[in-house]
């Protein structure tokens, strides 16, 4: 099952994907982890990733796009995944369109999990990220079971830098000028599906497995007739 995480910063879309690696046992594949990964792993792609990094500039979508494919043909991407953060522009959804046709892999469902503005910022400013796991957590709504301590691995939870209210404000605009756009793109596709991600998380996960299990009795066995 090849699943895409939809959503504005803060929508809680790591939070959820932790849940669907559980459930499904499908690797999640977030462009900052394996873009990371690449520069670490010294792959072609990754080298090459580095060096506009280094420079300050932008990683260019070409190279986001290679790294991704590099990833996507790593065995346990076999019986599917979750995209989790990326494409944000029209132009990098088609770049992904054209790469996923050309190594026949389908994408099954794109997720969005809608939250108002007015609430994304109170959840990004009391967010905790696992410094080893990369773990989403959040000091009233889905806190660890021991104060600043991963449920998963142990790890430290730590405050993103950009997690104030005057970055968020910013992504946002971001978002909203950039990435949601996409949703008519996807709607075309067939593929779109809306949760409303106000709700708890437990709920919002149980309303995603909902969604989930009727798509799953369309899907030939592992995927594996588009791979």
């Amino acid at each position: 099952m090849n699943l895409m995480l939809f959503g504005a910063p803060g929508a809680g879309k790591g939070t959820q994907a932790k849940f669907l690696i559980e459930k499904y046992n499908i690797p999640q594949i977030s462009t900052g982890d394996i873009l990371r990964a690449a520069i670490v792993d010294k792959t072609t792609m990754g080298m090459e990733a580095k060096k506009f990094m280094d420079a300050g500039q932008l990683v260019p979508d070409s190279t986001i796009i290679g790294i991704i494919k590099d990833r996507l043909a790593v065995a346990d991407c076999k019986n599917g995944f979750i995209l989790d953060g990326f494409p944000r522009t029209l132009a990098q959804a088609e770049a992904l369109g054209e790469l996923m046709e050309n190594m026949k892999i389908k994408l099954d469902k794109v997720i969005s999990l809608n939250v108002p503005d007015s609430l994304i910022v109170g959840r990004i400013t009391g967010r905790r990220v696992c410094s080893g796991c990369g773990a989403s957590f959040h000091v009233e709504f889905n806190p660890s079971k021991k104060d600043g301590v991963c449920d998963y691995c142990g790890g430290e939870l730590t405050i993103r830098k950009d997690d104030n209210a005057e970055t968020v404000k910013s992504r946002l605009e971001a978002y909203h000028s950039q990435t949601a756009p996409l949703i008519d793109f996807y709607k075309n596709m067939g593929v779109f599906m809306e949760l409303d991600g106000t709700n708890d998380v437990s709920e919002v996960t149980n309303d995603m497995i909902n969604a989930l299990s009727s798509l799953i009795l369309q899907i030939p066995t592992a995927s594996s007739s588009y791979l």
